[in-house]
């Protein structure tokens, strides 16, 4: 059987109510094809279910199983909804998600009005089965939350038809990814994909980058240039931030996507142009064409089909496996591997993300940068990404105690002036006239002399200064917060 676009398909050895029911589509202007079962076996290995909204099943003079029929129904795995024509016994027997594609029964009298409320609702069950279909599509569009489902399916549904495209959302959101992936997917593929970002460009270039110029057209044209369209003839013009294009632009733009053709700047002939537009904004073009700012005529001329990218704060919940996905491509380029620590993605679940995907892949290679191979904590993340409190901050002022203590240590036998030119200071600092300690005979545990000796100031310093931590931590001329962390260390109290 050669492949057709077909809409319905009836399989009936009921020859009446065939011929009715067919007589009742080609009434309603919708194709049907109709079967008797026995040639329906002989053909159906070949048919082609891509063009199949619906199929109506009758009685069969044939003992057939109505759950193995449409179990080998689709061997494509595209889910055709299925309208039964007659009861059959074993309906309530069928196991899921075979009982799914059954929408219903058709029954006497054959009503239009209700054949196309029927159709309908198999239009909307296939829908949700293409959804679930191109989910692993697109490999660009990370992301399994219902938005991004409903953004696969659009682009599935407009990639290959050949018209015009605009996509919405806020910066960072990734439209560019939705203008590849309508490309890629399309039947110019093999064609160039050429990007022009209206708003990076100057006003009084944006023409000449569009169209391209003639030798001599204007100051610094020293030789003729093919523009973006030129460039992205047999492919996809991508014009990304439409709304920033200048009013007069958006006149030359509308005729050419009207008659296809324009001419160069300072030139005379009339090229030709094949190509696919798809456009981008942040913008909201309806508000700019009540504020005089956008063409109504270009606007409809753009938006055929329209397709809004959702803000990264509308769905969180694919943020982790954003996350992933980024990771994983810094990796390929040879940064180090992140791991995120569970408080860390926490913090980053309750930021708002005003900059979108964009703003979380500029963090992330931020921080392979500073962390290469490393664990992020909330203390790791950059200030306006920290919207939890750091649930275990004794780390880290142990971690700098410890830096501070290495610091304070010399190498190279210099131990003993260390020790000395330590005691000396803060003997100095707590106003004491005590002499410098030696090294004994027998030598000492530096670390706990060192500790023992700092208590035993800061302690002096409390007690001369009536407990007052500032005052203390003056007298001592460190700062407050440093004093702080040290009384803690120690389990120092103010009296």
């Amino acid at each position: 059987m050669e492949s057709v676009n077909t809409q319905l398909i009836l399989i009936d050895d009921n020859r009446e109510r065939r011929e009715r029911l067919m007589a009742l589509c080609e009434f309603a202007g919708l194709s049907c094809r109709g079967f008797e079962f026995v040639v329906w076996l002989q053909e159906s290995r070949t048919f082609d279910w891509s063009g199949c909204s619906l199929l109506m099943l009758g009685e069969s003079s044939l003992p057939i199983s109505l759950a193995k029929f449409l179990h080998d129904l689709n061997p494509d795995s595209i889910r055709t909804p299925v309208l039964l024509l007659n009861r059959w016994q074993e309906l309530d027997r069928l196991d899921e998600p075979v009982a799914a594609s059954v929408i219903g029964y058709f029954e006497p009298p054959y009503r239009q009005s209700q054949l196309l409320d029927l159709l309908h609702r198999a239009q909307v069950l296939k829908s949700a089965g293409l959804s679930e279909r191109v989910d692993t599509q697109f490999d660009g569009l990370v992301g399994s939350s219902a938005a991004m489902q409903q953004v696969r399916r659009l682009i599935a549904q407009v990639a290959d038809r050949d018209i015009g495209v605009l996509i919405t959302g806020e910066s960072g959101t990734g439209k560019e990814v939705v203008a590849r992936a309508l490309h890629d997917h399309s039947g110019r593929c093999n064609g160039p994909f050429v990007p022009v970002n209206c708003g990076a460009i100057p006003s009084e270039l944006l023409e000449s980058e569009l169209f391209g110029h003639e030798k001599g057209a204007f100051t610094g044209a020293i030789s003729s240039r093919a523009g973006r369209f030129e460039l992205a003839d047999g492919g996809t013009l991508f014009l990304d931030e439409i709304g920033d294009m200048p009013l007069p632009m958006q006149v030359k733009l509308l005729r050419v996507l009207q008659e296809r053709q324009f001419e160069r700047v300072g030139g005379s002939k009339t090229l030709e142009v094949d190509v696919r537009i798809i456009a981008a904004t942040h913008k909201d073009l309806e508000q700019m064409i009540a504020e005089g700012q956008f063409r109504e005529d270009l606007y409809y001329r753009l938006n055929i089909f329209p397709i809004e990218m959702p803000p990264l704060r509308e769905r969180l919940e694919d943020l982790q496996q954003l996350i992933g996905e980024l990771c994983g491509r810094l990796q390929a380029q040879g940064n180090g591997r992140l791991h995120l620590h569970s408080s860390a993605m926490e913090s980053l679940y309750r930021y708002a993300w005003p900059g979108n995907v964009r703003e979380l892949a500029n963090l992330l290679e931020r921080l392979t940068i500073m962390y290469p191979d490393g664990v992020i904590g909330v203390s790791e993340l950059p200030l306006k990404f920290r919207q939890v409190e750091e649930p275990d901050p004794e780390r880290y002022q142990f971690a700098a105690q410890m830096a501070f203590d290495n610091a304070s240590i010399p190498v190279n036998g210099q131990a003993v002036e260390a020790v000395q030119t330590f005691g000396q200071t803060f003997c100095q600092s707590a106003g004491s006239n005590s002499e410098p300690v030696t090294l004994p005979p027998q030598g000492l545990d530096l670390k706990e002399h060192l500790e023992t000796l700092e208590r035993s100031l800061i302690e002096q310093a409390l007690d001369a200064t009536e407990q007052v931590v500032a005052r203390a931590a003056k007298h001592l001329r460190i700062r407050r917060t440093t004093l702080v962390e040290k009384m803690r260390k120690y389990g120092i109290s103010r009296a």
